[in-house]
Formats: C-alpha cells, sequence, structure tokens
C-alpha cells in the first residue's frame, strides 16, 4: 500500500486537472494496483490517456510511473505480516498479544486517516446540515455504532434518529423519512439481505446516503452513496475491527459541529439546561 503517494494525492488533489482526478480517485480506491498494472492499464481503467497518467505522476513529484511502483513495492515489503504469536509463558503470550494487537489497530488508524480525504468528510458534515433529518442506521454488530453516532450527533443538531430501532418496524420508519433527509449507514461485510431494500427505498426518495465502510466494500458503497468514508478494519480472524470505524464516527461528528458552529453550541446549552432540571447527572 503506497501510503506516501496517498499523501501526495490528498496533498496537491485541488490542484490536479479533471483528468488527473479521475485518476487519482482511482489510485485512492484501488491502491494494491499500482502493483499489478502497468501505467497504460491504470489510465485505461481511469478513462484517461496515457500522456494525461504521465502528467498525474510528475506533478506528484515523481519522474515517472516506474519509481511509483518501486515505492509501492518497498513499502510493501517494510510491512510484517501479522499473526498470534505463542510463548513460553501465559505472560509472555499476553505481552506479545498486547503489543502486536496494539501494533494493527494503530496501522488500521494510520491506513484510514492518511487515505481519507478531508473533502469527502467536509462534504458529509454538509448533508447532515442541510438535512432536515439524519436517520442512522447499523444492522447486526454495527448497531451499537449506530447508537453511538445518533447520541454524538444528537448532541449537536435536532432530528437525529436511528432507523429501525424497534424490531419490524421498517416501514414505518421509512414512511417517516423525506426528499432532503440523510442517511448514515455503517455497514461491514457480510451485508445483511434487507439493507438492499432499504438502501433502494432511500434513494427512491431522495435521501442522501453517507456510507462508513470498510475500504474493500468502498467501490460497491459508491453505487449508491453521495459520500463514502471507506476504512481499514484487518483484524486477527475473529471479525473486523471496530477502531477505525469509530473515530471516523466521531471525526464526522466533529467536522459537523465546526460547520454548523453556533446552532451546535445552542443546542449543547440546551441539553446542558435539560439535565440540570432533570438533575440526572454528577455535579
Amino acid at each position: 500500500m503506497a501510503s506516501r503517494l496517498v499523501l501526495r494525492i490528498q496533498e496537491r488533489f485541488s490542484r490536479l486537472t479533471a483528468g488527473e482526478q479521475k485518476l487519482a480517485q482511482l489510485v485512492l480506491d484501488r491502491q494494491d494496483d499500482i502493483l499489478t498494472h502497468s501505467a497504460t492499464e491504470i489510465a485505461d481503467m481511469a478513462g484517461v490517456s496515457k500522456a494525461t497518467a504521465a502528467r498525474f505522476f510528475q506533478h506528484l513529484g515523481y519522474a515517472d510511473f516506474n519509481e511509483v511502483k518501486l515505492q509501492a513495492r518497498e513499502e510493501r515489503n517494510s510491512t510484517e505480516p501479522y499473526g498470534y504469536s505463542v510463548g513460553s509463558s501465559d505472560q509472555i503470550v499476553l505481552g506479545k498479544a498486547v503489543s502486536t494487537h496494539l501494533e494493527l489497530e494503530l496501522r488500521n488508524l494510520t491506513k484510514t486517516f492518511e487515505e481519507l480525504r478531508s473533502d469527502r468528510i467536509r462534504a458529509a458534515a454538509e448533508l447532515l446540515h442541510a438535512a432536515p433529518r439524519v436517520w442512522v442506521l447499523g444492522l447486526g454488530s454495527e448497531e451499537g455504532f449506530a447508537r453511538y453516532a445518533r447520541l454524538l450527533l444528537a448532541r449537536l443538531r435536532h432530528s437525529v434518529m436511528i432507523l429501525g430501532i424497534n424490531q419490524g418496524s421498517w416501514a414505518e420508519d421509512l414512511a417517516m423519512t423525506g426528499p432532503k433527509d440523510t442517511l448514515l449507514l455503517i455497514t461491514l461485510p457480510p451485508r445483511a439481505t434487507i439493507l438492499d431494500p432499504i438502501i433502494n427505498y432511500a434513494k427512491t426518495t431522495r435521501m442522501s446516503v453517507i456510507t462508513i465502510t470498510d475500504r474493500n466494500s468502498a467501490l460497491e458503497a459508491q453505487r449508491y452513496s453521495d459520500v463514502v468514508l471507506p476504512c481499514h478494519v484487518a483484524s486477527f480472524g475473529m471479525g473486523p475491527s471496530h477502531t477505525a470505524i469509530s473515530s471516523a464516527i466521531r471525526l464526522l461528528a466533529v467536522t459537523y459541529a465546526a460547520r454548523a458552529g453556533k446552532s451546535a453550541s445552542q443546542r449543547a446549552d440546551v441539553l446542558a439546561s435539560i439535565h440540570e432540571e432533570l438533575d440526572d447527572t454528577d455535579p
């Protein structure tokens, strides 16, 4: 994974031509293709000319595509594979497990935010700000993160609701959605079968869709989403890691707060006064 290439693209993205931006987006979405395809093949996949591809990599500071591929190969080779460690005692095993787990979680976070373009976060925050109502959806193990996202956003704005919070209430909840509402979808494989008809209904009613998902599902999510926030979720085979997902949700809430400005502060003041009246928090 060419993280230095990603950083250069993020720094220069707004200064690239339209054709170069198409190529940049392809590289961000399919970074591993750098190692397996030629410059001509990558240009064809992006729908641009070979000359545009050559100028693109030169604008990023590379002599040519071969230098890009060499850098990507060096970064791949410097990454050690993760696996369980076996020691001679429980204490050693635990120590190795903790350090290896921490290393993997930090790597997931680092890769996620190296690749996450700031304009995508701002676009998602703008959709949340413009929406009359925000609906949050997470199925299976992502349901807890839907509740977390709803709590954060409800502290900053009105009308934030979980879609399908009551079992069997999909029809009733979807009937309350409308044009210009925004759906914040948090989803990781395997996809629940109910998700496709829900998304189809959301698009039919002209809801905007923000999807937080894993990097491998990002291209699929682009078919139905206005904004996709891809996260790295590598783990030791016990299901995906949710660390980067949780952090992306909080970053979205922070970005929304900055966009909303005074109204978010006023919302916090209202909540504080209600808590005081209820006397439900410690001093």
